[in-house]
């Protein structure tokens, strides 16, 4: 990957088949994993947490079905001698635990009654999940810090549960957090058993990435339709049954909607639920900029920030504002009233708009149509998932600048452009370069890598 990320490398020992799948009267063939095994990179930020000298109670942030659970719970099966865990949602005999004090002596006899383990310090990793449901728990934390620093505990829950009680004093300083995301495209090469594919992206062999183009389109097409959603991956590398992956990102979309229902301030959820749907026509007009007015005609800003400031709060939408001068440092730039808004994962934005699979594993149509708008949602998703902040994007008030992204890079500034197939002319970033001859920029394209003096023009697959 052009960006030096730091990735987990164990070793995964996949065994494979062809499958041949029938989409709309054309046959392609899709490698398939006769055994699943999953491969999440954030386990090696879990594993510094647990050797850190400071560490703290942890708190595991990210949306529905992301994947927290699974992540935890295969972090105590490598790290840990023991796994104490325990389920929050719909658990009253937890829920008297946390609520009756924060003696953390007595909370831990009480677990180790719950779970049947022996909780040792060390060797034993705590992990509540579902801690939304018991808001005590999450203040418990602060306690555990405190009083008992020894004893390994994780928490996860859904953000949105976790970023909505205000009547919970929260651990500010008393935790750590790691944020988790979809699984990334590096993440699904892995869980597809194309290891020596990721690695050679992974360390920049570019004189041979660039010969195994196609393979590698190939596999982003599959990517772009299967998306970054644990149960679905699953589903695609054990079977490739593209109508059970669509079933399964149909699911969640339901399951977010009805959280919306369950946590949301009544007077917001029909809001939230305009606003959720509008995403994916938002993304693929011309200017992706979102609009007030695409809600309803004459809606304003204060009729609908609540809702919007909900849904990013929630880890279900991604917010990158404009930045006004391409200059360091960007948040000083930032221009809170113009921003683009896109989805938690690229998949379940196909599912909103019920993409043809066809359309996108075979032909080339999906990078060209939707006005790039997959192609940004793509690039945003695995910038994300690797921490990159900030990200804003730039738009001179003339238009004769326009920028998909800016980002700051090892304290250096970074413009990107975005460019969904191989047409890469774009005047505006030539003409940024030659006024500034220090700046570097990026290119994410369909075309293979190359330099060109300032410009990396890097394929999408090798983000």
């Amino acid at each position: 990957m052009f960006f030096s990320w730091k990735f987990c490398r164990k070793n995964v020992s996949l065994h494979h088949k062809e499958v041949r799948i029938n989409v709309s009267r054309h046959y392609f063939y899709v490698q398939i994993n006769v055994t699943y095994i999953m491969e999440r990179l954030v386990l090696q930020q879990l594993k510094e947490w647990k050797n850190r000298k400071d560490r703290k109670p942890l708190i595991v942030n990210g949306a529905r079905q992301v994947g927290k659970t699974w992540t935890l719970r295969e972090f105590a099966k490598r790290e840990y001698a023991k796994e104490a865990y325990v389920i929050c949602r719909k658990n009253e005999l937890v829920e008297q635990i946390f609520k009756k004090d924060f003696d953390v002596e007595r909370i831990l006899i009480s677990l180790c009654a719950v779970t049947h383990v022996d909780i040792t310090p060390g060797d034993t990793l705590i992990i509540l999940d579902e801690v939304q449901e018991i808001p005590e728990a999450i203040e418990a934390l602060k306690y555990f810090c405190e009083n008992a620093p020894e004893y390994h505990i994780a928490v996860a829950g859904s953000l949105l549960g976790l970023s909505l009680h205000h009547d919970v004093s929260y651990p500010v300083g008393k935790v750590n957090e790691i944020d988790i995301y979809p699984m990334s495209y590096g993440e699904f090469l892995l869980a597809k058993g194309e290891k020596q594919a990721y690695q050679l992206i992974e360390e920049h062999k570019y004189d041979i990435t660039n010969l195994l183009h196609e393979k590698y389109v190939d596999l982003l097409r599959q990517y772009y339709y299967v998306g970054g959603m644990p149960e679905a991956v699953k589903k695609f590398t054990e079977t490739g049954a593209l109508q059970e992956v669509r079933r399964i990102q149909k699911e969640i979309l339901k399951g977010y909607e009805r959280e919306f229902s369950k946590h949301a301030p009544k007077e917001q959820i029909e809001k939230i639920r305009m606003v959720w749907r509008s995403i994916p026509s938002q993304l693929f007009k011309d200017n992706k900029k979102f609009i007030y007015g695409a809600l309803r005609q004459g809606a304003r800003a204060k009729d609908f920030e609540v809702a919007i400031e909900w849904l990013i709060d929630s880890g279900l939408l991604y917010k990158v504002p404009r930045c006004t001068k391409v200059a360091l440092p960007l948040d000083i730039y930032e221009d809170f009233s113009v921003f683009k808004l896109y989805l938690v994962d690229i998949g379940l934005l196909g599912a909103m708009v019920n993409t043809d699979p066809a359309q996108i594993l075979i032909n080339n149509q999906v990078f060209s149509e939707y006005k790039g708008g997959m192609t940004e949602e793509y690039v945003l998703q695995e910038m994300k998932s690797r921490a990159i902040a900030p990200i804003y994007y730039h738009k001179t008030d003339d238009s004769r600048l326009e920028l998909d992204f800016v980002i700051q890079y090892q304290g250096k500034l970074l413009p990107i452009e975005v460019k969904a197939e191989g047409n890469v002319r774009a005047n505006s970033l030539t003409n940024l370069l030659r006024a500034n001859p220090d700046l570097r920029a990026i290119r994410f394209s369909m075309l293979p890598y190359k330099q060109q003096e300032q410009l990396y023009c890097v394929p999408l697959y090798g983000i």
